[in-house]
């Protein structure tokens, strides 16, 4: 009995053993960017055989992250796409089959590992699976964000196992109102400044420009009203309205850059600028010497 048995435990230990040696191996590959008090305890964790495979990588990927937060490297995040992107395919691909969505599963997760790496102050490593925990969190939101753009989030129904199992907890504080109130203050403050610059950048328009810009993002007129008002084809008045935004945005850009704003107006219509231009050239005619 006892020589049955021994096939069928080496059978189960040999991947164990071949993916700590390779995780070992990756471990230590990060010396380069981290130092050997960062590297010690992943080593531990890969060599406990009392771990099984999911509570090692729990952990190492905890560990990894907080690491991640602390030092931003490379060779860690990298490191954690190569242990999780297998195990959260699976969670993003479940979701969407929850959710009868045809979406590319390959696709969101993209974007769970982009909000991995824009996020990782948000991380808290208190507990060995917290990778595991957070990474879910991103996952149904990144799926559920993803239905909205789609316009179904009025008509799909969120399962019960979705919801979150920590109810949200905002802070009552003393001064929250008045962080609030101050932070309320500046935004204004900054709007305010956006809209006298635009003003004072709309004023050193050309007169069509100005006209143009005021019918359709004042008035509300659209375009084809618009261009039949001012004389226009429409395509033309497309590239009017084109180009007096990028004008004043530029502008703006360059006022932010602390550059001076070099805007300027465009040029006459065509019945105007040929008149100007004849008055202007008919003296500089040039005359054969005699």
């Amino acid at each position: 009995m006892s020589q049955g048995i021994h096939p069928e435990r080496r059978t189960a230990q040999t991947p164990d053993a071949t993916e700590r040696s390779t995780l070992r191996v990756r471990v230590e590959e990060l010396v380069g960017e981290m130092d050997a008090e960062s590297i010690g305890p992943l080593l531990v964790i890969v060599d406990d055989h009392a771990r099984t495979p999911e509570n090692v990588r729990d952990a190492v990927s905890t560990r990894l992250m907080e690491l991640f937060r602390l030092t931003q490297g490379r060779s860690c995040f990298g490191l954690l796409y190569e242990l999780n992107r297998t195990h959260l395919l699976g969670q993003v691909a479940q979701r969407l089959r929850r959710y009868q969505s045809r979406a590319d599963p390959n696709d969101l997760l993209q974007e769970v590992f982009f909000n991995i790496y824009r996020y990782p102050r948000r991380f808290d490593a208190t507990r060995e699976d917290a990778f595991r925990v957070w990474t879910a969190t991103i996952v149904r939101n990144t799926v559920l964000k993803h239905l909205r753009s789609l316009g179904r989030s009025g008509r799909a129904e969120v399962p019960f196992e979705d919801l979150s199992e920590h109810p949200e907890q905002v802070g009552h504080g003393p001064l929250v109102g008045a962080i609030e109130r101050e932070a309320e203050g500046e935004c204004q403050k900054v709007y305010l400044v956006y809209l006298h610059l635009y003003l004072e950048f709309y004023k050193q328009l050309s007169d069509r420009e100005q006209r143009a810009l005021h019918m359709v993002e004042v008035e509300g007129a659209s375009y084809r009203d618009a261009a039949a008002e001012l004389e226009i084809k429409l395509e033309n008045l497309k590239m009017v309205i084109f180009r007096a935004r990028r004008k004043i945005y530029r502008a703006m850009r360059r006022v932010f850059d602390g550059l001076p704003p070099d805007l300027r107006a465009a040029r006459q219509p065509r019945t105007e600028a040929s008149t100007s231009s004849d008055k202007s050239t008919s003296p500089r005619t040039p005359t054969r010497a005699t």
